[in-house]
């Protein structure tokens, strides 16, 4: 079976989720937002009522299976899916390796 074009396009392969997480600008106050997938090159999230712009660095911190992580990166994009919902895609600047590591581990048996 072939691959779709998201697929394709795709650097890592991708574990959906649907836990809260919480992110911040950074040296700004923490702000909750549902993910819908990561890989251990960024995350997927969507947030109400926040404005957030492309290029922008943001610290998010997340669980990945019991192991609690905190990573810093840029927005890559971010797109109104309703007037008061973005939907935002953050490239990982800085993750602890140890985070990497498990990250690899989540997502090794994924086609």
């Amino acid at each position: 079976m072939g691959k779709t074009a998201n697929e394709e396009r795709r650097k890592y392969k991708r574990i959906s989720t649907d836990h809260v997480i919480s992110f911040a600008h950074v040296a700004a106050r923490d702000r909750l937002a549902v993910g819908k997938n990561l890989s251990r090159g960024g995350i997927r999230f969507e947030v109400v009522g926040c404005e957030i712009g492309e290029g922008e660095h943001l610290q998010v911190t997340f669980n990945v299976g019991q192991q609690t992580v905190v990573a810093t990166g840029q927005v890559k994009w971010a797109t109104e899916v309703d007037p008061f919902t973005l939907d935002v895609g953050l490239e990982f600047i800085e993750v602890d390796p140890v985070a990497l590591s498990l990250l690899e581990e989540a997502t090794s048996g994924l086609e």
